[in-house]
Parts: structure tokens; sequence; C-alpha cells
């Protein structure tokens, strides 16, 4: 295994390195859940090596190499357990795509999985507001003057996802809840097709990552999202797995909620933030329970 640095502690273990070939290492069915973000085809560029899947010249390209991922997460996933991937379909240019419009990149994620084997299990739309989105893209179907110009040229913002694919089989260690831990009220709200009420600045600070080449890219997935998921879709002493772990904002608050965490980042000075963010969590974790005590 091509791996350049590790840290691995007693509640967690983070790699620095290919997230294909670290999973490639994992035994089978070992992994209770998997949340994360993947990188949008070729829409940001994280670094410049070339194991990067945000430096694929094409849709093809990045899915030729992602499907290798997939492939490696289905061995993995225990059976009957889910994989919930963050993804929002992506807008097209001119300059790159000849043409000004939508790309469905979240079906196209579907599809990959469902052609490894996984079984479409849910998803939830994020709600986002199109006047942010606006002020940070300047996107033409968002601006006020397009409506006054041409408005068949103008459209709705472009919400976030949460998509969520089972390995078939029989989840054979059931995750129950209490009434108390998960009353009708909260269910109801998760339940909801859409989020609405997610707070989109709620995320673990990245700019001291970034590195003076990077491209502007998304934030980190905010914690509220995966906390919803991890309460759902895991419980306390599961084994949770992103293979794109950036600056550990799945580890982070995986940690947090009694959960181990494995995780795999390529950038070095991600990876760098990650170990700091992960043992930050720890120590929370430490206080919180010396609280309750």
């Amino acid at each position: 295994m091509s791996i350049l640095e590790q840290k691995i502690k007693e509640e967690y273990a983070i790699y620095n390195g290919d997230c294909i070939e670290v999973t490639n290492g994992f035994p089978d069915n070992s992994i209770d859940f998997s949340v994360f973000s993947p990188p949008f085809s070729s829409l940001y560029v994280y670094s410049n090596s070339d194991r990067d899947m945000g430096n694929s010249k094409d849709d093809k390209e990045f899915f030729d190499h992602f499907h290798f991922l997939i492939k490696e997460l289905y061995r993995t996933i225990k059976p009957g357990r889910l994989v919930s991937f963050h993804c929002m379909n992506l807008p097209t240019s001119k300059a790159n795509d000849g043409y000004i419009g939508i790309k469905d990149f979240r079906g196209d994620l579907i599809k990959a999985f469902q052609k490894e084997g996984f079984i479409y299990h849910s998803e939830v739309c994020i709600w986002k507001d199109p006047v942010v989105a606006m002020q940070r893209t300047k996107a033409l179907g968002l601006l006020h003057k397009t409506i006054r110009k041409d408005s068949s040229m103008s459209r709705q913002g472009i919400p976030d996802y949460l998509v969520t694919m089972r390995k078939p089989g029989e989840n054979q260690d059931f995750i129950s809840h209490t009434y108390e831990d998960f009353p009708v009220e909260l269910w109801q709200k998760i339940a909801s097709p859409v989020w609405m009420d997610i707070n989109q600045s709620k995320t673990l600070q990245y700019r001291h990552a970034r590195e003076e080449n990077d491209e502007r890219h998304i934030a980190p997935l905010q914690l509220e999202v995966i906390e919803r998921a991890l309460m759902l879709w895991s419980k306390e002493g599961d084994t949770v797995f992103s293979p794109f772990t950036g600056i550990g904002s799945e580890g982070y608050q995986s940690l947090k909620m009694n959960r181990k965490f494995v995780g795999a980042e390529l950038k070095p000075s991600y990876y760098n933030i990650a170990c700091k963010n992960l043992e930050k969590a720890m120590l929370e974790r430490r206080q919180m329970s010396l609280f309750d005590v």
C-alpha cells in the first residue's frame, strides 16, 4: 500500500494517501457506514496529483477512476449497511461544455453505485440560499438582470443532496433507538424529503488548509448533515469510513458521537488539518464524558 503518512489511535485511523489503495487494505465486510462528499467530477481542483479524481479531464475519466472506489466500498461495507454521499448537480458552461445548463451528476453517481450492485436506498434534498449562490458564482441563471433581459435563461438555485445506497443482504447488527433518544418529532424532521433547516455555515474551518494554487471550491460538508446521517444509519461503536476525509468533518462528527472513524486524504495540507480536528473531537468527547460524570 502506497501511504505517505498515517496516524492510528484507538478510536480512529487516518491515512495520507490514495483512497483506493487505502480501502484495498481493509478486510471484507468491515465497515459499518460510510459518509463522504466525493470530488464533483472536474468542477473543482484540489491538488495537482494524478491520483486526485478532481483532476479528471472529463466526466468519463472521473467515473472510470471513481468506479474502483465504489468496487472497494461494496467489498468492505457490511451486508445490509449503507453508504451516504453528498453531491449536487453540476452547472455547465459554454467554454467547457459548449452550452449553458445543468448536468445530472447526482443521477450519474447513483447509476455508478447501482452498476456495482448497490441498492438505491434514499435521498434528501438540502435547501441552499440562491442569493448566496448568486453572489459566489455570478451564474447567469441566478442574476436578477437576466430576468429583465431574457428570463428563458433564468433558473432556480442548485440544491445539495445526500444520497444513500445500501449493500444487499441482511443487517446482522440492528441499529435500534429508544423513544427518548429518537422521539417522533425528530424522526419526522429527518424523514422529510427536503431539509430546509441545515445551517450552511456550521462547518469545520478550512481556509488555513488551502494552498496558493487551489481553485475556489465548495466549503466542507455541513456538520448537521453528517450528524443526521450518523444518527439514523449508525450506532455507538460502529466504524465509519470517509474516503475523501478533507479536513476531517465526517471524522470529527463521528468521534463526537462515539463512533470509530477511518479516513483517507490525498492532500497533505488537508490531512494535517484533519489530524488536528480529530484530536480536537477526542478532547471534546473526553470533556463531555467528564462533565456527564
